[in-house]
């Protein structure tokens, strides 16, 4: 079976670029608050990755897995619920994804789309090609 590629039109992207800001404010200020999942993310235990979830760069305790379980579940409801019309969940989360790869700090992992780990350093994060 093969598997449908996704490829942006300059509208879709559009779409789904301007609305994504408000998915990134839901689960960001969410995550925020949580000082576990912010000292799991320093410690380089969690980041950021190209389909606009968190994942686990080590082995998480099944305290950060309970972290990142209730954020992603969180994200996949904004995703849902913020998708403009004429895009897809998958698309609206990619592209906050990469949004949410941009913002990483220094110090801070990520997913580049090699989909090996990555630590942030002061230059840009490696990002998929497809990002707007």
């Amino acid at each position: 079976m093969m598997t449908k590629i996704w490829k942006p039109t300059g509208l879709a992207m559009a779409a789904v670029a301007a609305t994504a800001a408000v998915a990134l404010m839901v689960p960001s200020a969410m995550a925020q608050r949580d000082p576990a999942y912010e000292a799991a993310r320093a410690a380089g235990q969690v980041g950021e990755q190209p389909d606009g979830y968190l994942g686990y760069a080590s082995s998480p305790t099944p305290a950060v897995r309970a972290i990142v379980d209730d954020i992603n579940i969180k994200r996949k409801a904004a995703y849902t619920s913020g998708a403009p019309a004429g895009s897809t969940v998958e698309q609206f989360a990619f592209v906050t994804g990469c949004n949410l790869i941009a913002k990483t700090r220094p110090g801070e992992k990520y997913m580049a789309p090699d989909r090996s780990w990555k630590t942030r350093d002061a230059s840009p994060p490696v990002r998929d090609s497809r990002c707007p």
